[in-house]
This record gives structure tokens, sequence and C-alpha cells, in this order.
């Protein structure tokens, strides 16, 4: 029973997305750790003369086996330096997401771009602040397959089986036409002292408002996607730190709030090791209703020198408890920033 609950709720979904390709973008919920995917302003903010990330989550495993929500993302990012002390970032991000037993999904690749205007102190210093504007532009398509999905027309009433060799008699394509995307967002942090900083942004997704439907003209445009995310590190010491973070995700009728902290620990050594672990929340609104709590995050990073390896793992705590029994999604996360080799001194960045 736990199961059929599960399916007729995730059919319900599946039907709304296909009719209007309305489903809400895939997210993390180790959101600090996939930058380009949060806010193209976070194109060139690290440590490091470059960057690459790769993102992966699986969600609803525990009751769909195979046919689980599965998201991968991966960005690649390099900053240079034009005049004084600003530069400018470019880079790319590629993000895949499939859903349930009819293979749902979306595919986006976009290039990036960002400036990183210095407002206050010197190339030298520890301390200072940026103001960073960026954009991507891309192409993306959806798609899903009609091979295990079988239609009313597709029933046969003498012999009171299905059928799926007969014509199911819909007009919905298989995917969308490759459509055009851009995002953008705005970024500030400052850096007070030694592991403290503070940070705020925000991204409009699909500006163009690109129409992703899979029934052509008929369809509607994709709902834009805004973002508001904030956080900071706060020292306790020259060891230990807090890093608590929010963001704030509007589409459509969709909502979405993840917020909590991280605690970490630091040898604070030159080759540094450091460990964060952390909790967070997730609230979220199902279909009309209310806002509501959606699930419990539990995550453990790992860093050491230029390696970041993080896993979390989200109890569910939504209306589908019965059917998962409180099994969720886990997600892993693997950073690498190359060393900096600037002779004129380095952007120093928050800890995210």
């Amino acid at each position: 029973m736990r199961k059929l609950h599960l399916h007729i709720s995730f059919v319900f979904l599946f039907i709304a997305s296909i009719a209007w390709a309305q489903a809400p973008d895939a997210r993390f919920s180790q959101f600090y750790a996939a930058p380009l995917q949060l806010n193209p302003a976070m194109n060139g903010v690290y440590d490091g003369s470059w960057r690459t990330v790769i993102n992966y989550r699986d969600q609803w495993s525990s009751v769909l086996d195979k046919n689980s929500f599965r998201t991968v993302a991966a960005s690649f990012d390099y900053r240079h330096n034009i005049v004084g002390d600003d530069y400018l970032a470019m880079g790319f991000d590629f993000m895949r997401d499939q859903a349930g037993e009819a293979r749902l999904n979306q595919t986006l690749g976009h290039l990036n771009i960002s400036y990183l205007k210095k407002l206050s102190g010197t190339g030298y210093s520890s301390q200072g602040q940026y103001l960073i504007a960026g954009g991507q532009v891309g192409v993306g398509q959806r798609k899903f397959d009609y091979g295990d999905l079988w239609f009313t027309s597709q029933f046969d009433d003498f012999k009171e089986e299905i059928d799926i060799t007969a014509a199911n008699n819909e007009s919905l394509s298989g995917n969308t036409n490759a459509y055009l995307n851009v995002n953008a967002g705005l970024m500030w942090y400052g850096i007070i002292d030694k592991n403290f900083s503070v940070y705020a942004g925000g991204a409009v997704n699909h500006v163009n408002s690109p129409m992703v439907s899979f029934l052509g003209d008929q369809g509607r445009v994709s709902d834009k996607r805004w973002v508001i995310h904030a956080g900071a590190q706060i020292p306790f010491g020259d060891q230990m730190s807090i890093l608590p973070a929010m963001v704030a995700q509007i589409q459509g009728p969709s909502r979405s709030y993840t917020f909590g902290s991280n605690i970490r620990y630091s040898n604070d050594d030159w080759r540094e090791i450091a460990i964060r672990a952390g909790f967070w929340g997730h609230i979220a609104n199902e279909l009309e209703s209310s806002v509501q709590t959606d699930a419990i995050i539990f995550n453990l990073t790992l860093e050491y020198d230029v390696m970041q390896i993080g896993i979390s793992y989200d109890i569910n705590t939504s209306s589908l408890v019965t059917a998962t029994n409180s099994r969720g999604a886990y997600e892993l996360s693997l950073m690498y920033t190359a060393p900096s080799r600037e002779r004129r001194g380095k952007v120093v960045c928050p800890n995210f």
C-alpha cells in the first residue's frame, strides 16, 4: 500500500508535467556545493585559479528502485584578472534531471560569464568586498519515454488487460523542441577577517521564458525561477567556525526553502584539512497546499587541501512519509579548486 500510494502520487505529478512541462527545476540539498546551479554570479567565486564541481542526487530509490528521481550536474569555471583587482570569469555547466518510469528528463547546458568588481580592500589584503554580476546562456530540452506508459485507449475491455501494441491515440510528442535558456544573477560578499565573512545574492532563471511544452505551441512557457540566498562564516577561535546559510526558490506555484548551518573544524595548517557537519531543514508547498516541512537534511563534508567531498541525506517528512518510511534522498558532491598562481595577490573568497 505504501508503494501504491507513492506511485499514484507520482502519476498525477507526471501527468501535470507532461501536459504543461511545468515541473519545477531540480534542486540540490547541498546548494552551497553546487555554485553554478544556484547563481550565475557565483561563477569565479573561489580561492584558486580554476574550479570543477560534480553533483549527484538520487531521490525515492527506496520505493522506485531504478526509476528513482536522479539529478547529475557538472561545472567548470576559470577566472582571469583584467584591470586592477577586477576579474572576468568564464565557464560552463551541465545538468540532467530524470524522474520516474517514463524517464521524464530535462537536459541543460550553459556557457557562463561573470564580472567581479572589487569594492574595497587591496589585492594583498585578507579583507575586502566584491560585487559580482553573472549570466548564463545555453540550450535545453525535455524528453520522456512512451515505452513504459499505457493509456486508456490501450486497455482491452474484452480481455481485461493492457495491449501496449495498440495505438495510444495521444498527440503528445516524446520531446520538446530544443530551446534557448538565459539566467542572470547578482552577488555581494565581504571578507571581514580570517574565517569571518558574509554574502548575499539573487538570481532569476529562464529570463527569456522559453517554450518547453510537449504540446508544441499549445503549451505554456517555462515559469521563471527566482532565487535568493545568503550565508556567513562566523569563527570561534582559529580552528572552529559555523556556516549558516539559506536559499529561497520560487517558480510559478512552487515554493522551496532550505536553511540551516554547518559546523567547520580545521587544522589551520598550510595544507589544510577540515571537516564539516551540518543540520538543515527544507520546507515546500505540495501542489495547492500550504508550505510545510518536507525534509530534514544531515550532511558531512571533508576538505583536504584543494579537494572537497560532501555527502548528505534527506529524511522525508512530507505527506509521502507513509509510503517512503521517511526515506528520501542522498547526495554526493565533489569539488576541486586548483591552487592560485597569481603573483600580485589572490582573490579571497568566503567558505560556502
